[in-house]
């Protein structure tokens, strides 16, 4: 019997709200199409998420709709002009390079943009090809789906095509394409593309349109009171995002304004890397040679960038209002980052102590360069027992006197709780996760699919599907990288 609540693909019919914008904002195009292209993943969740049959997962059609060779019924591709700061400076050549908006679904009161990525040339590619690789796509395709598990809002796909069309990066590769789904694909740089051009009625237009999807409340308000309201909401957002990041290990890579989601997800995956050892100052973009992004420096650039998209709006809101709004940013990403950590740390009473006490463990993991993932999900099961073999187990001989020292204030902090050890731990269980897409396990991964073996991405998809789970058999994929899989050379080249 056929779910009227599903829809096949012929049946799934786009909107294009943005690209009814107008040209000021973009340019309709066409995709050009991947040559000979084949499916390599379709994503169950996010079908579900858009409202497609699952049956639909077999469909052919999608090495077509995931290549450019065919559109979805109303789509309308559009290719999205913005600007934006890279590595602190202003660049106002940039715009989808390589991708195409085909248009939005509403699906249970909620609006989902489709987004092709490697659609080829648009206006926007400057000297580029307008492809993406095999690589970088299966390593964006992964990240929205580790994060989404994980908590952590993010962008994430449809399905992943592939073919053996020659796309010339570092070295030759093999192109590929993906469908990006999000909320929305309003970058902090297209706010600044409107300013900086002095395009300030379309600039209202667009705080009208992000409003009207995501703060309704504001919707019929003046537009300076909007801006007010969506400058406030992004910085909410931006923090709890980042504090995300920070209670995960994850790094991001590349944070410039044009990469970030003015709702605050995570987007736009590059050399992005999730931690191994605990190392604040981890680069994972092997271009960025100052580490202006490195993991411990992403809580003041998503703060640089914030302040850029308050100067793009300065014509709407005075000095005054805006650094109100920016003066939000630091009480709400320590509260967002505290309240992760002790949840982390199995902590569901506050007390004044607790941000002392998780900066001695975080010094404890960075001098004994301890596993950060391993750590957290041993310390799940930690009862008090003494030795703690399992902890000791990650850290150096010389390092277990101040791990016993930590945890004799760990016990005693415990000790304010009311909850059982037993519930503690279920607790923490769920928080801590088993598995984390790590840089070598992605590099394992990309290298089986371009000799044609796709069942190491099938596993690793599965496994972050559900990380806090643990998945009997596959502890090799839970393990510690080998000393050379560790600060792999992650490019921006995609």
């Amino acid at each position: 019997m056929n779910n009227p609540d599903f829809q096949s693909l012929d049946q799934l019919k786009l909107q294009h709200h943005y690209a009814d914008l107008g040209p000021v904002f973009g340019t309709p195009l066409p995709p050009t199409p991947l040559q000979n292209p084949h499916t390599i993943h379709v994503n169950p969740a996010v079908m579900e998420l858009l409202g497609i049959d699952p049956r639909e997962v077999t469909n052919p059609d999608w090495a077509l709709l995931g290549s450019g060779t065919k559109l979805f019924r109303g789509s309308v591709p559009f290719s999205m002009k913005y600007t934006g700061h890279q590595f602190g400076s202003y660049n106002p050549e940039l715009g989808d390079g390589r991708a195409l908006l085909l248009g939005e679904i509403e699906r249970n009161g909620k609006r989902w943009d489709l987004h092709l990525k490697g659609a080829g040339q648009t206006p926007y590619s400057r000297f580029g090809d307008g492809r993406a690789v095999l690589r970088s796509t299966i390593r964006e395709y992964l990240a929205g789906e580790a994060l989404t598990a994980l908590g952590i809002r993010s962008t994430r796909a449809l399905c992943m095509v592939g073919s053996q069309e020659p796309v010339a990066r570092e070295k030759l590769e093999t192109g590929a394409a993906l469908i990006r789904v999000a909320r929305s694909h309003v970058r902090f740089g297209h706010f600044e593309y409107l300013f900086y051009t002095r395009q300030l009625e379309a600039q209202h237009k667009l705080v009208d349109f992000v409003c009207a999807q995501f703060l309704p409340e504001v919707a019929d308000e003046p537009v300076q009171v909007q801006a007010e309201a969506l400058l406030r909401f992004t910085v909410k957002r931006s923090a709890e995002l980042v504090a995300g990041w920070q209670s995960v290990g994850f790094a991001h890579g590349v944070l410039n304004t044009d990469n970030m989601s003015i709702i605050g997800d995570s987007f736009d995956f590059g050399p992005y890397g999730f931690l191994d050892d605990y190392e604040p100052g981890f680069i994972c973009n092997h271009s960025d040679h100052t580490g202006r992004y490195a993991f411990d420096a992403q809580p003041g650039v998503v703060l640089w960038n914030l302040n850029a998209l308050a100067h793009a709006l300065s014509s709407l809101l005075d000095v005054e209002m805006l650094k109100d709004c920016l003066g939000q940013y630091q009480p709400l990403l320590i509260e967002f980052y505290s309240g992760m950590m002790r949840r982390k740390l199995g902590l569901a009473i506050e007390d004044e102590g607790d941000q002392q006490f998780c900066a001695d463990l975080m010094q404890l993991l960075e001098s004994g360069r301890v596993d950060y993932t391993l750590f957290f999900r041993a310390l799940s099961r930690y009862c008090g027992e003494r030795p703690a073999t399992s902890l000791e187990e990650l850290v150096s001989p010389s390092q277990h006197a101040a791990l016993g020292n930590w945890l004799s204030h760990y016990d005693q902090r415990l000790h304010k709780e009311s909850r059982s050890a037993e519930e503690r731990s279920r607790d923490m269980l769920c928080t801590n996760p088993k598995f984390v897409l790590r840089n070598y396990l992605a590099q394992r991964v990309i290298e089986a699919a371009e000799a044609g073996d796709f069942q190491p991405l099938e596993v690793i998809f599965g496994l972050l599907q559900s990380p806090f789970a643990e998945h009997p058999g596959f502890e090799s994929w839970a393990a510690a990288p080998p000393e050379t899989g560790k600060h792999l050379p992650i490019s921006c080249s995609s």
